[in-house]
C-alpha cells in the first residue's frame, strides 16, 4: 500500500518502536505521511500524536517532521535533530534519556509500555516473514516480537545481497539469561535474517531511498591534534605495556574528532591493525577496512554517507567479510565491552576540573542530543577516554569548568580526557591531582589562571570547591556572552 494509506492505519495515541539507528535504517516515507496527517487532523482541531521507542536518533523525514508537526507524545532514547530539539525543550514532548543498551530490554521487562506497531526498514521480506535488514539495527527485533501490528518501508536501494551482513540475536530475560557468547568482534551467534510472525505484517510500502546521513565535517587543524594526541597517547600505552602488542578493539563515537582519531591511529605507523566493537560505523571505518588497518568491525550501524553506502553496495564481497551489525542490546553490552577489554572513545560536551564529564545538557537545563551509548562503554572499557575541543564559539565557552553544570559520567568512570593541548590521564589520582593534571595538560591557555584560582581559593578539602562559585563560568555566559569575563569575586558570599 502506499505510506499515506499506512499511516492512516496508525491511531492517536499509538505507542510505535521505530527502526534505524542514528538515520541508518530508519524509515522515512511512512512516518512523513504520519506527520502529514497529524497537521491535516489538528487543523481540523482533532489531536493526533503518537510515543516513539527508536534505536538512537532517526532522519529528518521522521525525528524533525514529526517535531515540526507536533505529533510526538513521547520519545526515548538518544536524538539529533535541531527540531526535535526545540519540541523536548520547550517540553512540547516527554523526552528521557537512556543508555541505549537498555530500551530493548527495559521494554521487554515491562518497565515502559510495550510498541503496539514497529514501523521498520527492510530491503526483502518473504510470505514467511523473513526480513532482511538494510543498514542499521537498533532495536527492531525487540521491536518486532513485542509489538501487534509490523509496517515495512521495503527499501530497493539497499539489496538483498546484504543478507548476511547482520547477526540478530535477543539474549534471555533474568532469570534465564546466559552468557552471550561473543569473545571477539567477528563472532558470530544469531541468524543473519529477522524472523517475525508474517500475520503481524500489516502493510509493506515500497520505496527507494539512500539513508539520510549528510557528509562529515572534514578535520580541521584542531581536530588532527586532538586525534594525533590520542593515537600518541595509546602508543605510549602500547610501550608501557599497559596495552598488548596485538592492540584491542575499538569503540569510537560519530563526527569529525572521531574521524580524526581514526586517521591518525591509522597513520600511527606502531599500531598495528585493529578491530572495532562499536555502535556507530561511519566513513572513516570504511577507508580504513580498504586500506587494512582495520581488520573487522562490529557496530549496531552503517551510518555512512550516501556515496559511502554506496561503495559498501558496489564492493559486498569485500565487506561481508570484514562487518556485522547486530542489535543494540549486543552492540552496547556491558558484558561484553568488560569481556574484550573495548578502548573506548567518546565525546565531551564539558568536562570539569576534577575529571566529571557532560554529554547532554547545555548550561546544565537544556537538551541536546543524549547520552546516546558513551555511558554503556565508558563505565565498562578497558580504557575510556573522552575528547573535546577545549574552547567554543571562538573562546567564549571553556570546555572545562570547576564543577559540570549537568553529570553524565562521574569521575569514577573518566581515564583519561584529551583536548588539542594534550592529554589529562586522570588514572590513580586523588580530585586535587586530578584538577592539575587537567589544567596543565587540556585547559586553553587563556582559561588555565582562572581555573587555577578556582582551585587555590576553594576550602582545602577532598574536593576542593567554592559553592557560589562552582558554576560562575555557566552564570557569566548567560549573562554577557563571553566566560572570560568571569571574576571570581563578584559571585563570593
Amino acid at each position: 500500500m502506499t505510506a499515506e494509506e499506512a499511516a492512516r492505519l496508525v491511531p492517536n495515541n499509538a505507542v510505535c518502536g521505530i527502526g534505524g539507528f542514528p538515520p541508518a535504517g530508519a524509515p522515512k516515507d511512512v512516518p512523513t505521511a504520519i506527520a502529514k496527517m497529524a497537521e491535516q487532523l489538528h487543523a481540523e482541531g482533532k489531536p493526533y500524536k503518537i510515543n516513539m521507542y527508536t534505536g538512537a536518533s532517526t532522519g529528518e523525514t521522521c525525528d524533525s517532521l514529526l517535531a515540526k508537526a507536533h505529533a510526538i507524545g513521547f520519545r526515548t532514547p538518544y536524538q539529533n535533530k535541531k527540531d526535535l530539539r526545540a519540541e523536548i525543550n520547550s517540553h512540547g514532548c516527554d523526552y528521557f534519556d537512556m543508555h541505549l543498551s537498555e530500551p530493548a530490554q527495559d521494554i521487554r521487562y515491562g518497565f515502559m509500555p510495550k510498541p503496539e506497531f514497529a514501523i521498520i526498514e527492510a530491503c526483502y521480506v518473504s510470505n514467511q516473514g523473513e526480513i532482511i535488514l538494510t543498514s542499521g539495527v537498533g532495536n527492531v527485533p525487540t521491536f518486532c516480537r513485542l509489538a501487534d501490528k509490523i509496517i515495512i518501508e521495503l527499501n530497493s536501494a539497499f539489496p538483498q545481497s546484504m543478507r548476511g551482513m547482520h547477526d540478530i540475536y535477543i539474549p534471555l530475560d533474568p532469570p534465564e539469561r546466559k552468557e552471550i557468547p561473543i569473545y571477539k568482534p567477528s563472532d558470530r551467534i544469531g541468524d543473519p535474517v529477522l524472523h517475525v510472525d508474517p500475520s503481524k505484517i500489516i502493510a509493506v510500502v515500497r520505496t527507494n531511498h539512500p539513508n539520510e546521513v549528510g557528509k562529515f565535517t572534514p578535520m580541521d587543524e584542531v581536530t588532527e591534534k586532538i586525534g594525533a594526541n590520542v593515537a600518541n597517547f595509546l602508543f605510549d600505552e602500547m610501550k608501557a605495556g599497559r596495552i598488548p602488542a596485538t592492540f584491542l578493539p575499538l569503540q569510537s563515537g560519530v563526527g569529525n574528532v572521531a574521524n580524526a582519531v581514526m586517521r591518525s591511529l591509522a597513520n600511527n605507523e606502531h599500531i598495528p591493525p585493529f578491530e572495532m566493537f562499536t555502535e556507530v560505523i561511519q566513513d572513516s571505518v570504511i577507508d580504513l577496512i580498504k586500506e587494512g588497518h582495520v581488520k573487522f568491525a562490529s557496530g549496531c550501524s552503517l551510518t555512512c554517507s550516501a556515496e559511502k553506502m554506496q561503495e559498501i553496495i558496489d564492493n559486498m564481497g569485500l565487506f561481508h567479510d570484514k562487518l556485522v551489525l547486530r542489535p543494540a542490546e549486543i552492540s552496547n553490552n556491558p558484558g561484553l565491552i568488560r569481556r574484550m577489554g573495548i578502548i573506548a572513545i567518546n565525546t565531551a560536551l564539558e568536562a570539569d576540573i576534577y575529571g566529571n564529564v557532560n554529554s547532554t545538557h547545555v548550561c546544565g537545563t537544556k537538551m541536546m542530543n543524549g547520552i546516546g551509548g558513551s555511558g554503556d562503554f565508558t563505565r565498562n572499557a578497558y580504557l575510556s577516554i573522552f575528547t573535546t575541543q577545549s574552547t567554543a564559539k571562538d573562546g567564549k565557552i571553556s570546555a572545562f569548568v570547576p564543577m559540570v553544570s549537568h553529570v553524565d559520567h562521574s569521575e569514577h568512570s573518566v581515564k583519561v580526557i584529551v583536548t588539542e593541548h594534550g592529554v589529562a590521564d586522570l588514572r590513580g589520582k586523588s580530585p586535587i591531582q586530578r584538577a592539575q593534571e587537567i589544567i596543565n595538560n587540556c585547559v586553553d591557555p587563556v582559561y588555565r589562571p582562572m581555573l587555577q584560582e578556582y582551585v587555590n581559593m576553594s576550602k582545602v578539602a577532598q574536593t576542593p570547591h567554592t559553592l557560589s562559585c562552582a558554576l560562575a563560568m555557566h552564570e557569566e555566559f548567560l549573562k554577557s556572552g563571553d566566560m572570560r569575563n568571569t571574576k571570581w569575586e563578584n559571585y563570593l558570599r
